[in-house]
């Protein structure tokens, strides 16, 4: 999935009317979409003998489009609609396509399905038949397209209104949805593509994270200079010491692990400290590992008025959400995964995007909201969601590692935005190159390669 807005129905339609308004005709730029939809599965399928099904909105009339061109390149199309076409552009498409038109219910099956019955305005799930019809006729096919979103999804709330099949693309029109980024939907489709129609996103959108722009270091730097990180152990030493790991490949000068205890493995270039030593640190790390006693307590209260920005994490968050922050300053980098920010934030209203943005207004924190759709808030509303990981990073201590490079890239940029969205993207990248079945210690062992490709 390539990096670009993503918009929620209320966003998009404005911006579809922003072209209207300029002079662009609705019906041209349905055929923009379905021409860029048409060339993905041409792509993908060539002349595999294709069943178009068109609902009676517009994303019907994108079917249309989308049936008549791939008619026009040889393909051995049929289409069956659901109902008459209901809006000035959909009965356009319709007459152009001028071809023989199914019942759905009865259709057979073809080797390619594409699913254009209704687009991201669905509001209500499909009915009993229709949404077995379209489970049917998906599972027949070999490639199966849905376009803009898979039938049977609330978009915004990427969730199913009824059953939805899987699909082997999601053919986005326009921006990615949250329906694309989001879990569960973005399970339904295998792959996402993106057909760029020309909308201007707002400057208030998320985003989908892509290639960090990273840097070598200048040519002068030396390791202060870089960032030291301070990386603050507590009850479970082994925690600390993943993370400090991490912060040592991800492009900081200097790691200090603050601990008492004997850690024989750690790598010699990561310094021991047993005093809580924040000195000339440009960032801290403090909650993986950190225990939830009156200790661990007193370990982190030292470490948030250390005068250093800071990423919590796991225990940090836990003892945060029990005591309350009161008069500590808050951490650069909150990263919580579902349990931890609901314990911390409490459970709002809204899809993953919302509410994470809106914790990060409330609390100040740039929040790394993780999990298999990994969201990224700034407290100005900045709002990145992370493209998708490999499944294999549900392992112990791979959230120890995302910490550290959060920790090892603030200390770098001073940005904590921008070191959380870096800092995902390595993981992710990281995650890549170990292929599958790693330990967290494994993946730490491909960062350096991962930053290295970004340079």
């Amino acid at each position: 999935m390539k990096a670009a807005p993503i918009l929620p129905v209320a966003q998009m339609r404005a911006a579809e009317q922003a072209l209207f308004d300029a002079g662009v005709d609705p019906y041209a730029l349905m055929c923009q979409a379905g021409d860029g939809a048409a060339d993905i599965i041409w792509r993908a399928g060539h002349k595999r003998d294709t069943l178009v099904l068109c609902g009676p909105g517009n994303n019907g009339g994108d079917g249309f489009v989308i049936a008549r061109l791939l008619r026009d390149l040889g393909v051995p199309v049929r289409v069956a609609a659901l109902g008459e076409s209901g809006t000035p552009s959909s009965r356009k498409a319709r007459a152009d396509w001028g071809g023989p038109i199914e019942d759905m219910m009865a259709a057979e099956p073809a080797a390619q399905l594409v699913d254009a019955l209704f687009g991201i305005g669905l509001t209500r799930g499909l009915s009993g038949d229709v949404a077995a019809r379209l489970g049917l006729l998906a599972d027949a096919a070999q490639h199966s397209y849905a376009i803009d979103v898979p039938s049977g999804v609330e978009s915004d709330q990427a969730i199913a209104l009824s059953p939805v099949p899987s699909f082997t693309h999601c053919i986005a029109l326009g921006a990615w949805k949250p329906a694309h980024v989001l879990m569960p939907a973005a399970t339904y489709a295998a792959q996402h593509w993106l057909v760029d129609i020309g909308i201007a996103a707002p400057d208030c959108c998320a985003q989908l994270i892509g290639l960090p722009a990273l840097v070598a270091p200048a040519r002068d730097a030396h390791k202060y200079r870089r960032g030291l990180v301070a990386v603050v152990a507590g009850a479970m030493p082994g925690a600390a010491a993943l993370s400090a790991e991490a912060a040592a490949r991800s492009g900081a000068g200097y790691v200090r692990l603050l601990t008492d205890a004997d850690m024989p493995s750690l790598s010699h270039a990561i310094v021991r400290s047993e005093a809580l030593d924040f000195s000339r640190a440009k960032a801290g790390l403090v909650g993986p590992g950190l225990g939830r006693d009156e200790a661990a307590w007193l370990r982190l209260c030292a470490s948030l008025k250390a005068d250093v920005p800071v990423v919590a994490d796991a225990d940090a968050l836990w003892l945060l959400a029990e005591r309350g922050q009161g008069d500590l300053p808050v951490p650069a980098i909150a990263t919580p995964h579902s349990g931890e920010f609901d314990h911390l934030f409490g459970d709002d209203a809204g899809n993953k995007i919302d509410i994470t943005c809106a914790a990060a207004r409330r609390s100040g924190m740039v929040i790394v909201h993780k999990g298999p759709d990994t969201v990224i808030a700034a407290p100005d509303g900045r709002c990145a969601v992370a493209p998708p990981a490999s499944a294999w990073l549900s392992t112990a201590g791979t959230g120890d590692v995302l910490a550290g490079l959060c920790a090892g890239r603030l200390a770098v940029t001073g940005d904590p935005f921008r070191a959380a969205c870096e800092a995902v993207w390595l993981h992710g990248e990281a995650a890549r190159r170990a292929g599958a079945v790693f330990a967290a210690d494994d993946l730490v062992q491909h960062v350096s390669a991962a930053l290295g490709g970004a340079l």
